[in-house]
C-alpha cells in the first residue's frame, strides 16, 4: 500500500521520524507535513532525549538542527553510527552554506536543509532519506533470513 507521499509499506507498518531541535518551530513544519499520516513523528529538544528516543524506537529518519544546547549535529551522528539500523541524518540549519553541505555529507549526513523550511524541499529530501535507509537497512535485514536458509 502506498500512503499519500507515495511510499510503499506494509499497512500495519509505521515510519518513524525523529526532528531534533531546541526550537519548537523546527518541529511544527515536520509534524505538519508528516504527523497526519502512518508516518510517526517524534521530538527531542536535546541529544540526551534524542538518545533515549532512538533505544526506544525504530526510526528511519533523523532532522537535526545544526546547532543542539549542548552538542552539535555532529555529536547527534556520532550517536546514530552506533544505534543497531541507523537512521539517516539531515541537518538542518538557518546558515546551510556551501561548508556545511561539504562537512555534513563529507562526514556522512545525508542532507542539509535550510530554514526555514521549504514543505516540497522538506518532503523530498525526508521522502529521499528513508528510501535510501530502506535500501540500506531495511531491505537487506529482511533478506538475511532467507539467504542464511538458502546457504
Amino acid at each position: 500500500m502506498k500512503d499519500h507521499f507515495g511510499i510503499e509499506s506494509p499497512r500495519t507498518e509505521s515510519i518513524t521520524i525523529l526532528s531534533v531541535s531546541p526550537h519548537e518551530q523546527d518541529h511544527s513544519p515536520v509534524k505538519g507535513l508528516f504527523g497526519n499520516s502512518r508516518w510517526a513523528v517524534l521530538t527531542a529538544s536535546n541529544i540526551s532525549t534524542a538518545r533515549a528516543l532512538l533505544q526506544e524506537h525504530d526510526t528511519s529518519v533523523v532532522v537535526c538542527e545544526c546547532e543542539l544546547m549542548p552538542g552539535t549535529w555532529i555529536d547527534m551522528l556520532n550517536h546514530i553510527r552506533a544505534v543497531s539500523n541507523p537512521p539517516v541524518l539531515i541537518v538542518t540549519s538557518r546558515l546551510a552554506d556551501d561548508r556545511l553541505w561539504t562537512e555534513a555529507l563529507k562526514l556522512g549526513a545525508y542532507d542539509v536543509l535550510s530554514k526555514p523550511f521549504d514543505r516540497t524541499e522538506l518532503l523530498r529530501s525526508v521522502r529521499s532519506a528513508w528510501e535510501h535507509w530502506r535500501r540500506e537497512v531495511e531491505l537487506p535485514a529482511k533478506l538475511r533470513p532467507v539467504m542464511r536458509a538458502a546457504s
